[in-house]
């Protein structure tokens, strides 16, 4: 796994040059918002699926291979016990996107996501590329509200040296009913999710270096604790309502920045220059190695 600031930046000239041809994120968006257009949203399916049986243009989510969500209650002591437990890695460790980026966590920003996008991703290659998985003290993602600037829950990513494993059980034996298990880890199987993970690991994971440059078929399993309150449910997917994440602004940060906290939104554009890639979502091209464009 990398985690050195060293050659941080994705390079579009290696990029390019590992692949035969690239397909602009601006056609998806254009199919997306036109619709069926001559056939050619059933093209950008087939260059985005090919092999990927469950994938899908839009967004989409799958369950993993053997969890449920069915024995699931926010009042659980094992679910009370890990949602404290998580508040406290919060307001101790991450309380904000100062913080995050103090502890070396990398923003990501929704690019081809419809629906809110009043909230971030940010992800630790550290935590990500150890061997610990479901432990609140070391939450692969943070999950923040952009106009508090402000960590609203946790996005635990079952992984083992950065590659995809089985996940725990938050309680419940293997062999327990369901009803009595609660597993609630999903995959992103649609476009956007896949894209974002792919984004991850060529940006900085620098797989490319190796050569890899294969888009997935799915993320890797993933589970959420939202540590503000939910009208759903602590494990819920998509954030809460933005009157449930009416926080207090975070303080002004430390890095070089214009922007103000509870003013101005967090995005690429208030945060310093070392933070941002080189390409961001919206400026990239997904590598196409049937040399397919449109």
């Amino acid at each position: 796994m990398h985690d050195s600031d060293d050659g941080l930046n994705v390079s579009r000239r290696a990029l390019l040059q590992a692949s035969a041809g690239t397909v602009g994120l601006s056609a998806v968006g254009s199919v997306r918002a036109d619709g069926a257009d001559g056939g050619t949203e059933a093209e950008v399916a087939r260059q985005f699926d090919r092999d990927c049986p469950d994938a899908t243009i839009e967004p989409g989510m799958a369950h993993c291979e053997g969890t449920t969500a069915e024995g699931c209650t926010d009042d659980h002591p094992a679910t009370t016990e890990l949602r404290s437990a998580v508040a406290d890695s919060l307001e101790t460790q991450f309380p904000d996107a100062n913080a995050l980026i103090d502890a070396g966590y990398k923003p990501y920003f929704d690019t081809l996501e419809s629906g809110d996008d009043s909230w971030s991703h940010w992800l630790s290659p550290e935590f990500i590329g150890d061997d610990e998985i479901l432990t609140p003290e070391r939450p692969e993602s943070v999950l923040v509200d952009n106009d508090s600037w402000r960590s609203i829950g946790v996005m635990f990513i079952a992984t083992r040296d950065g590659e995809p494993v089985e996940p725990p059980a938050v309680y419940g034996e293997d062999e327990a009913a369901a009803e009595e298990r609660c597993s609630p880890w999903h995959a992103h199987t649609g476009l956007p999710g896949r894209f974002a993970w792919w984004f991850y690991q060529q940006t900085y994971e620098q797989d490319y270096r190796e050569g890899d440059l294969e888009f997935p078929c799915r993320t890797p399993c993933m589970l959420h604790i939202w540590t503000v309150d939910h009208p759903e449910s602590v494990y819920a997917h998509d954030a809460p309502p933005a009157e449930y994440r009416d926080l207090p602004p975070a303080d002004d940060p430390d890095f070089d920045t214009n922007a103000v906290p509870g003013e101005d939104e967090l995005g690429w554009d208030v945060l310093p220059d070392d933070i941002v890639p080189d390409q961001t979502p919206g400026e990239f091209t997904v590598p196409d190695p049937f040399g397919i464009g449109f």
